[in-house]
């Protein structure tokens, strides 16, 4: 079991300022249009879609909004329509990147990847130019303040936990992306435990440890990424 990559620690910290200048809001929305479209609607038969609606309301989204992004998924309410794209290539010091976006204009955000690698001296690559060097995870993001990370494993043997990264009371349980509502479900059983967020990540198979000029400039580059409107979720191998 190991901690945080330095870029998963600014992540977290990250979404909890974005949820309270309520900036969260349009990634959830249109993740939840997307998912909605895919699944018809019911959260009933899409674990992702119940998944993301608990977000939604953690971040203290009107309810309204959400049925309004649902119905819009569904095609009940005029809407966008978003696409799924992935970038992928290098950044600064070498370090490997992950896009994953959702956009109604695809010309838009290739410019936005394009100026943002291009100003941080790194490159945007073909499909596979670095996806090979991360494998895909269910990841279960929790708040346990009182629990150890030796407690927590012990409650989730029977479950096909990989690997467990604890940061200052925060916990992200990796585990095979086919077990992830079932994990999901059984840490919400766990007294003193509150889910923050269930979904699938990319995650290096070998960090990349950078000097400390190189890591600023990775971080700062990483943050300009996810700061984007049309981006979802931004991995990478940096330790």
């Amino acid at each position: 079991m190991s901690g945080h990559s330095k870029w998963k620690t600014i992540k977290h910290k990250k979404a909890a300022t974005d949820a309270k200048r309520g900036k969260i809001f349009t990634k959830i929305i249109k993740e939840i249009t997307v998912v909605a479209r895919d699944c018809k609607g019911d959260p009933e038969t899409n674990p992702r879609l119940r998944t993301l609606i608990d977000k939604a309301r953690q971040a203290n989204m009107p309810q309204e909004n959400i049925t309004r992004a649902i119905k819009k998924g569904t095609g009940e309410l005029p809407g966008q329509s978003y696409e799924a794209i992935s970038y992928e290539g290098y950044g600064p010091g070498g370090i490997a990147v992950l896009v994953d976006t959702l956009t109604d204009n695809k010309n838009r955000t290739v410019a936005d990847m394009r100026r943002i690698f291009t100003r941080a001296g790194g490159s945007l690559g073909e499909t596979n130019t670095v996806a090979w060097m991360f494998e895909k995870n269910g990841a279960v993001t929790i708040t346990a303040p009182k629990l150890s990370e030796d407690t927590l494993l012990e409650q989730l043997l029977d479950y096909d936990v990989s690997d467990i990264k604890e940061d200052d009371g925060s916990f992200t349980i990796y585990c095979d992306p086919k077990a992830l509502d079932m994990v999901k479900h059984a840490v919400e059983k766990i007294p003193g435990v509150v889910v923050n967020d269930a979904t699938f990540e990319f995650v290096a198979k070998t960090p990349m440890n950078l000097n400390e000029t190189d890591t600023a400039a990775a971080l700062e580059f990483l943050e300009e990424l996810d700061d984007l409107d049309d981006v979802q979720n931004v991995f990478t191998n940096l330790a």
